[in-house]
């Protein structure tokens, strides 16, 4: 998938597959406004978080209208249908599937009735105990009837959304005030029905979720604060872990459902969030910047040049060689107008794949001794491809610096990493991985110095990708995806 802001590095090969976040999504209520024009620009500015389909739903006060479909939020959209979709509610949704098929079907804001109306609902995050609320579903109605559980087609939005109607008497507030207690893993949602705009967070607040306010008087709801930045908004504050807000005529209502207890994805600092996002008030772009620093402290080599893996690995770079002395260059260049290509290479054209979005300038590379720094690494096809790029392109030496730890753990809370099997640092040495990559030396930012750069604390952050300490129960049937190669399973 392309990234929306550029951030190409892991979409660099035909069948690479980087980190994917699950969604981004932004919420709205402002009488007088165009609510639908707003939100098509709030995803643009989200658009980084999901690039598989797009929608926005509007509310006039007595009804609710949809519109979505697959594709980039630039692709979805255009004036005729963002000039049907009136009202001064509207909720808009950004998504990368972790869970349920890539379909139609799938794409959000996902619909329900409810008791007095409709629900619409956008959910940013991944839950761990879907198949509890399955069966919580049937325990309420007899039968999931709304939902089809077969062939990858259900996803945990829609057992949410069904959940959220399945009450005939009380309001939406509290039957959300109901459910989201039992509601287990990483969830930021908005939802909205005829008449008023809600937004939910989890206690441990693993995706972040941030209130607004407009100079009419408007309230937004947006995965980033660059997408208030893009209507106008005012940044308010987060929405807190455990908490529930109502927004309506009268403004905002907050509620708890659950104890904060915090517990923040350190890869939004490392790649997720855009880089001018503020998170528990630190700027991304200066956590990355510092990642970098500590990255030439912790592994310094001399060179000539530090470059970066256009463009997420730009920041870091910078930092680095802020820190080392060492002149920072671009030593690629990036085609900007890449985007998802449909049509299937040859095995031939499938090894030549990366020059369609990236091409060395030789001038720069040639005869020098090369840093190249990226955010992570995956499975590492894309970064032993721009090694052997390099190399062709008649570079000296290559040291490859990477501005996270080693990535050795799926992640069940919505990014859609590999299974322990297929992750390239499991089960390997620093000097294996180097040798796989092709680089003349190797080195990753410990732990520590990527938690000190995000200026939180440890037991605020989750880092199981890193380090398997999972905050939230893991579900019950993803044993399989904490294999090793080796066989080994995470206790």
């Amino acid at each position: 998938m392309p990234r929306g802001d550029g951030r190409l590095n892991h979409d660099l090969m035909p069948d690479e597959k980087g980190p994917q976040d699950a969604c981004g999504v932004f919420g709205i209520y402002a009488p007088g406004e165009e609510v639908s024009k707003l939100t098509y620009f709030g995803l643009y500015a989200l658009q980084h978080r999901g690039q598989e389909s797009a929608g926005i739903a509007t509310s006039n006060g007595d009804k609710i209208l949809v519109f979505k479909d697959m594709g980039l939020v630039s692709q979805v959209f255009d004036e005729g249908a963002l000039e049907a979709l009136t009202g001064h509610i509207a909720l808009g949704h950004a998504r990368y599937s972790t869970t349920g098929a890539s379909v139609w079907a799938n794409a959000q804001p996902t619909l329900g009735p409810t008791a007095h109306g409709t629900v619409a609902l956008g959910h940013n995050g991944n839950l761990t105990n879907t198949q509890e609320l399955i069966d919580l579903l049937i325990e309420r109605e007899g039968a999931a009837r709304r939902l089809d559980l077969k062939g990858g087609k259900c996803t945990d939005t829609a057992v949410l959304t069904a959940l959220l109607g399945s009450d005939r008497e009380d309001t939406l507030a509290e039957v959300a005030m109901e459910l989201l207690p039992h509601v287990r893993g990483a969830f930021s949602l908005a939802f909205m029905d005829e008449t008023k705009l809600y937004a939910a967070r989890d206690p441990q607040g693993v995706r972040p979720l941030m209130l607004g306010k407009l100079p009419s008087g408007g309230w937004v709801v947006a995965s980033e604060n660059p997408a208030l930045d893009i209507v106008g908004a005012e940044f308010v504050r987060e929405i807190e872990p455990g908490e529930f807000v109502v927004i309506d005529e009268d403004g905002v209502h907050s509620s708890r459902f659950a104890p904060a207890d915090p517990k923040n994805c350190v890869f939004e600092y490392v790649y997720l969030a855009r880089p001018d996002t503020t998170m528990n008030g630190r700027s991304v772009n200066a956590a990355r910047l510092e990642m970098g620093r500590t990255l030439a402290r912790e592994h310094p080599v001399e060179a000539d040049l530090v470059m970066p893996t256009p463009e997420s690995g730009t920041p870091a770079a910078i930092g680095y060689a802020q820190a080392s002395g060492i002149p920072f260059g671009q030593g690629l260049t990036k085609n900007s107008y890449v985007g998802r290509t449909f049509i299937q290479p040859s095995q031939t054209l499938r090894k030549l794949g990366i020059r369609l979005k990236l091409n060395p300038l030789r001038e720069v590379i040639e005869g020098k001794r090369l840093i190249v720094v990226d955010d992570s690494i995956v499975r590492g096809n894309t970064q032993r491809a721009i090694v052997k790029m390099l190399r062709d392109a008649g570079a000296a030496e290559i040291h490859v610096r990477i501005s996270s730890p080693p990535v050795q753990w799926p992640c069940f809370y919505g990014i859609d990493f590999a299974t322990r099997s297929e992750l390239a640092a499991v089960n390997k040495t620093l000097e294996e991985i180097r040798l796989d990559l092709g680089a003349d030396t190797l080195g990753y930012i410990s732990t520590e110095g990527m938690i000190a750069a995000t200026q939180q604390s440890q037991d605020r952050l989750c880092t199981a990708c890193f380090t398997g300490d999972y905050p939230i129960e893991p579900p019950v049937d993803a044993r399989h995806l904490l294999m090793s190669q080796t066989g080994e399973v995470s206790q």
